[in-house]
């Protein structure tokens, strides 16, 4: 199975932005988790970040033919993109949305979720280990 792992804008900068809500770890080091989880369950992943609506959109396409599923923390583009939404419902390959802090708790703004609209299952507020989750879903259907 291979599984494309997409995040949004910012989670680039993990460790530095908002430690208090994100954690202290940096984007390499969630890299190197969903890798060590996805290689745990058998899975080939590949982990993909850009700030870029476009190129997410771009990204989720390309993704038709080549995964059999797709594990999406669209960060802010989570509440205003209908243009992830539907990159997401064109190719219909079985989704799992993440996010690393409980975003239903947060500003009211943040309840809301396009892509989520296209996803099988959504994992807020675990941190890293809501990707661990979602991989599991994807391979074993379950969390």
């Amino acid at each position: 199975m291979r599984v494309l792992i997409i995040n949004g804008p910012n989670l680039n900068l993990l460790g530095l932005r908002e430690p208090d809500i994100y954690g202290k770890q940096s984007y390499a080091d969630l890299c190197a988790y969903c890798q060590s989880a996805a290689a745990e369950l058998g899975i080939d992943c590949e982990c993909y970040q850009s700030n870029h609506e476009g190129s997410l959109v771009d990204k989720i396409q390309e993704a038709y033919g080549k995964f059999d599923g797709i594990v999406i923390n669209p960060a802010a583009y989570t509440h205003t993109s209908v243009a992830v939404l539907d990159a997401l419902k064109a190719v219909a390959l079985p989704a799992v949305e993440v996010h690393l802090s409980a975003v239903e708790d947060r500003e009211s703004f943040r309840r809301l979720s396009y892509a989520g609209l296209a996803c099988r299952k959504t994992i807020t507020g675990l941190g890293f280990e809501g990707y661990r989750r979602a991989l599991e879903y994807l391979a074993l259907g379950k969390e």
